[in-house]
C-alpha cells in the first residue's frame, strides 16, 4: 500500500490477477499481456503502477460492511467500477452491497491488509466519528458537561458550603454516617474475599485427562495494543508477544497509533514486524483517549475474542490459551474475563513497593470477594478479554470516559455479562515516582467520579439492571472508594481528637454514632492488614510483609490525587494524563 501526490491510498495489484466481470458475460476473463490486463474491448488496467482510489465511488457505502465483506470499490473505468477485494466474501454477497451500481463490475484481487488500509484512510472521518460516538448515549459520559450537574456545581458548592456554616453538626454527622456504612459494607467484601482466599482450590485433572473443551478448535484471538509516545518499549513489546505459545496463525494484535505521534511511527518503521502484527493508524480527531483508539481498532479485528495489553505488558507465554479455554468451558453469559497483573519493578523505591501490594490486595484477594458475592467488577486496563459479541452488544468502550474499563465492567453485568477471573499473570511497569503516580492515581477517581455519575442518571433502571446487591455494590465501590480518599483529612483530625486534641464537635454529636465510626476504622483497619498479609503470602512477594505497616504513609497520596481528581472533574473532564512506561 502506497500513497500518491495527492495522499489518497492507493493499491497496488499482481500482474497476474484475474478479474471477473459482472454484466452479459459473468465469466472468469483476464489476460496478462506485458503487465497489462484486459477488462474489456478498448479498457486497460496497468497492474504495475498503483492507482488511486476514487472517493465518489463510496458514497452510500458503510464502511463497517466494507470491512466485514473484504472489499472496497477502487476505479472506475469506463463504465466498469472496478473492486478490490480480499477473497474473504462470494462475489454475490459483495454485489448485494453495491446498490445502484450501473455498468459493469470487475473485481481485482488485494490482500486483506490493503483493502483495510484502502478503507481506513478512505472513510476515515465516518470511522473517526463512529470510535468516538460507539456506545449508547444513555450510557456514555459524553453529555457530562451538558447535565444539569455539571452546569449547576458551582452552586451545589455553594450550598454545601452554607450547610457547612449554617448547620457544621448536621453536614459532619451525615459524612460520619456515611463513612461508617462504607466501611461497614467495604468489610464486607474484604471478609468475604479473605476466605475465599483462603479456600482450597480445585484439583487439577489427573494427569493424561484431557478436558472435553481442550478439543474443540481454537479461534481466533486479536490483541489490542494502544500506543502513544511507547518508542522507548517497542522492541520488548514485539519480544514479549512473540514469546505467546498461542498459534501464531491465529492471532490478529493490532498496534494502535496516533496520526501526530511520530516517534512511536518511527520506531514501528524500523522493526521487521511479523505478519499477525499489524499497524493502524487512528483517524485525526479533537478527542485523544485510549478508549477511542481502541474503538476504532475493533472494526479491524478478524478474531472472536479481543484482548487488550499495555505496551510496557509482559505477559505469560501460555496466557492467551488460558484464556481461550476458559472462556470454551464458560457458559455463553461470561462475556469478559480479567487476568492478574503484577509488577516487575516492585524493589526498585518504597513507591513501587506499596504499589506492588496494593495490586496484590486488590487482584489476588478483594477481586475474589467481589466475584464470589456476586458484585459487577470494575475491570483493569490491560489483561482483560472479551467475547467479541459481547463487547459490541454493550457498545465497547465509551470514548470519553478515562476509566474505560471500569465503566465496561459495569455495562457487562447491566447487560446480563459475567466477568471471571483467570488464574494468570502480567507483569508490568509500577508508577515508582511520587507526581506520576498522583496524575495517573487522579485520573483513575476522576472516571472513577464520571462512571459512577453517569450511571446514577436514571438511578431506577441501574437498580433494576443491577439488583440490589449489586446496586450497593455499585456504591460503594465508585462514591465510597472516592469519598474515602476525600474524607482522609477528616479522619486525621478525628484521630487527632483522639489523642488529647481539645474538639468541641466530639461533645455535640450522638455518641452511638463516634462509637460505629471508630468501630468501623478499627475493624476495617485490621481486616485490610489482614488481606495485605495474605495478598503478600506468596513467595515472590513476601518482601512487601515489610511494606505493609507504611501503608499509612501511602494513602494520603491517594487522598491528594482525590482533589486533583475533583479540580480536574469540572475543568477537563476528558482529558487523559498519559502514564510515561519504560522509566
Amino acid at each position: 500500500m502506497l500513497k500518491n501526490r495527492d495522499r489518497r491510498p492507493v493499491l497496488s495489484l499482481p500482474p497476474d490477477a484475474l478479474i471477473r466481470p459482472h454484466g452479459p458475460a459473468p465469466v472468469w476473463r483476464g489476460d496478462n499481456i506485458a503487465g497489462v490486463m484486459q477488462i474489456g474491448p478498448g479498457i486497460a488496467l496497468k497492474a504495475r503502477r498503483a492507482t488511486a482510489a476514487e472517493p465518489a465511488l463510496l458514497r452510500g457505502l458503510d464502511p463497517i460492511e466494507c470491512l466485514t465483506a473484504g472489499f472496497v470499490p477502487w476505479r472506475r473505468v469506463g463504465a466498469t467500477t472496478v473492486v478490490a477485494t480480499d477473497g474473504r466474501s462470494p462475489l454475490e454477497t459483495i454485489l448485494e452491497k453495491l446498490p445502484g451500481r450501473d455498468g459493469r463490475v470487475v473485481f481485482a484481487p488485494a490482500s486483506q491488509r490493503e483493502v483495510q488500509k484502502a478503507i481506513q484512510s478512505l472513510f476515515a472521518p465516518r470511522l473517526a466519528a463512529r470510535a468516538r460516538n460507539r456506545t449508547d448515549e444513555a450510557f456514555s459520559c459524553r453529555g457530562w458537561m451538558d447535565a444539569p450537574l455539571y452546569r449547576l456545581w458551582p452552586l451545589l458548592a455553594l450550598g454545601v458550603l452554607a450547610l457547612g456554616l449554617a448547620a457544621p453538626y448536621f453536614l459532619l454527622g451525615g459524612l460520619l454516617l456515611w463513612i461508617s456504612l462504607v466501611n461497614f459494607a467495604t468489610m464486607a467484601v474484604r471478609a468475604t474475599a479473605l476466605i475465599e482466599s483462603l479456600r482450597a482450590r480445585p484439583a487439577p485433572p489427573p494427569k493424561g485427562v484431557i478436558p472435553i473443551s481442550h478439543g474443540r478448535k481454537l479461534p481466533r484471538v486479536s490483541i489490542l495494543l494502544p500506543l502513544l509516545r511507547e518508542d522507548v518499549v517497542l522492541r520488548h513489546l514485539i519480544a514479549n508477544l512473540a514469546r505467546t505459545t498461542y498459534p501464531k496463525d491465529l492471532l490478529d494484535v493490532k498496534l494502535v497509533v496516533e496520526p501526530d505521534d511520530f516517534a512511536t511511527q518511527l520506531a514501528l518503521a524500523q522493526i521487521d514486524l511479523p505478519a499477525w502484527i499489524t499497524v493502524l493508524i487512528t483517524p485525526p480527531d479533537t478527542l485523544r483517549t485510549k478508549p477511542r483508539a481502541l474503538n476504532f481498532a475493533l472494526d479491524f479485528c478478524t478474531g472472536d475474542i479481543v484482548g487488550i495489553y499495555d505496551a510496557e505488558d509482559r505477559p505469560e507465554p501460555e496466557q492467551v490459551m488460558k484464556i481461550v479455554r476458559h472462556f470454551q468451558a464458560a457458559p455463553a453469559e461470561v462475556g469478559c474475563v480479567q487476568g492478574y497483573l503484577d509488577f516487575y519493578n516492585s524493589r526498585q523505591n518504597w513507591l513501587s513497593r506499596c504499589f506492588t501490594l496494593e495490586y496484590a490486595i486488590w487482584f489476588r484477594v478483594l477481586l475474589g470477594g467481589i466475584q464470589r458475592l456476586g458484585l459487577p467488577i470494575p475491570l483493569g486496563g490491560t489483561t482483560v478479554f472479551f467475547r467479541r459479541q459481547a463487547l459490541e452488544k454493550v457498545g465497547a468502550w465509551d470514548a470519553h470516559n478515562v476509566t474505560e474499563d471500569a465503566d465496561l465492567g459495569m455495562r457487562l453485568a447491566r447487560f446480563g455479562l459475567r466477568t471471571e477471573m483467570v488464574a494468570t499473570t502480567t507483569m508490568e511497569e509500577a508508577n515508582c515516582h511520587p507526581r506520576a503516580w498522583v496524575k495517573q492515581r487522579s485520573r483513575w477517581l476522576k472516571g472513577y467520579a464520571i462512571t459512577w455519575a453517569t450511571h446514577m442518571r436514571a438511578p431506577r433502571r441501574l437498580y433494576r439492571d443491577l439488583g440490589a446487591a449489586g446496586f450497593l455494590g455499585f456504591q460503594v465501590l465508585f462514591l465510597g472508594g472516592l469519598t474515602s480518599y476525600l474524607a482522609t483529612p477528616l479522619f486525621w483530625l478525628l484521630w487527632a481528637g483522639t489523642f488529647g486534641v481539645d474538639l468541641a464537635l466530639w461533645q455535640m454529636l450522638p455518641e452511638a454514632l463516634w462509637l460505629g465510626f471508630f468501630a468501623s476504622m478499627a475493624i476495617g483497619q485490621l481486616l485490610m492488614l489482614a488481606v495485605a498479609c495474605r495478598a503478600a503470602a506468596a513467595p515472590a512477594r513476601r518482601h512487601l510483609l515489610i511494606t505493609i505497616p507504611t501503608l499509612v504513609l501511602y494513602w494520603p497520596l491517594g487522598a491528594l490525587a482525590a482533589y486533583r481528581a475533583l479540580h480536574e472533574l469540572f475543568r477537563a473532564p476528558f482529558y487523559w494524563d498519559k502514564t510515561q512506561h519504560g522509566l
